[in-house]
């Protein structure tokens, strides 16, 4: 619900509040007079404790009444929407024809891992450091791959993930 409304409510239940505590002021003052045995006074003691309940209940419902009015002028506050933008995979086919058959067992390990070091390339295939370097060094001249260092080391990833 929004403010306003709870406003507005509020400042409807204050009024009938009131109006409640007007009338049972009004019929205690009836019965204390009625009642009241202090004969020669001008006043009964009883009258003064229905006046500070009174004004204390008339306290309380002026605080509900301004707690209305602050919720009935206040602005919403405003939505904040955040959309999270799905980032579109592009399956980009990568020709594989031209590619010699070590490129193609490498380049197999490296999309089924989509990133491995380097040092796990050479254990996986069994080739040598140098042999495993100049695959890459052709792999990534022709876009497919990337090396990033990493350390003493280098992360082979697929281009474009």
């Amino acid at each position: 619900m929004e403010n306003k409304n709870v406003g507005y409510i509020l400042l409807g239940v204050s009024i009938l509040i009131v109006i409640i505590i007007f009338l049972f002021n009004s019929a205690l003052r009836q019965i204390v007079t009625d009642t009241c045995t202090m004969a020669g006074h001008d006043s009964c003691t009883m009258d003064e404790t229905i006046s500070q309940q009174t004004y204390l209940s008339l306290a309380i419902v002026g605080l509900l009444i301004i707690v209305a009015i602050i919720l009935i002028i206040s602005k919403p506050s405003e939505r904040i929407i955040i959309k999270r933008v799905k980032e579109k995979k592009v399956n980009r086919k990568i020709d594989t024809s031209d590619l010699k058959a070590e490129e193609k067992q490498v380049f197999g390990i490296i999309r089924e891992n989509k990133t491995i070091f380097q040092a796990d390339l050479i254990e996986k295939t069994g080739f040598g450091k140098a042999k495993i370097t100049r695959i890459l060094d052709r792999l990534e001249g022709k876009g497919i791959v990337e090396r990033k260092r990493r350390g003493m080391t280098n992360v082979v990833v697929l281009k474009g993930d």
